[in-house]
């Protein structure tokens, strides 16, 4: 049954993934990569509030299975950030590649404790 979770939230998350990366970065002219940067940090949002919920009592172990690992694991790509970040410098793009991991880490992470924040307004 946790694996059919898993899957299930993946089955939605890789191509939100897709469909979101493309919607955000076609509206950029830039070498900065948007659309990753955007699935990271939505995320990194989600998985906040699902944490959230879940330490007030309002969700179980099968929604993190869903929502966390499938759907987030799924969504969010560290190896696309490495990847994109890794190119950036590669091609002398410095500036944007040491952007891309500030703000990442900085966004990310705000936007996690966001998250939480208010899963407890909502839940507590």
């Amino acid at each position: 049954m946790n694996w059919l979770l898993v899957a299930t939230g993946a089955m939605v998350g890789a191509p939100l993934r897709y469909l979101t990366d493309r919607a955000v970065q076609s509206r950029h002219d830039s070498l900065f990569p948007w659309g990753t940067f955007a699935v990271n940090v939505m995320g990194c949002l989600v998985l906040g509030l699902l944490t959230g919920a879940v330490a007030e009592g309002a969700g179980g172990s099968h929604l993190q299975l869903l929502l966390g690992t499938g759907l987030c694991g799924a969504l969010t790509t560290y190896s696309t950030f490495s990847y994109e970040t890794l190119r950036l410098s590669e091609t002398g793009a410095r500036f944007y590649a040491a952007t891309n991991v500030a703000a990442s880490v900085v966004a990310g992470l705000g936007a996690a404790f966001a998250g939480v924040a208010l899963a407890r307004a909502v839940w507590a």
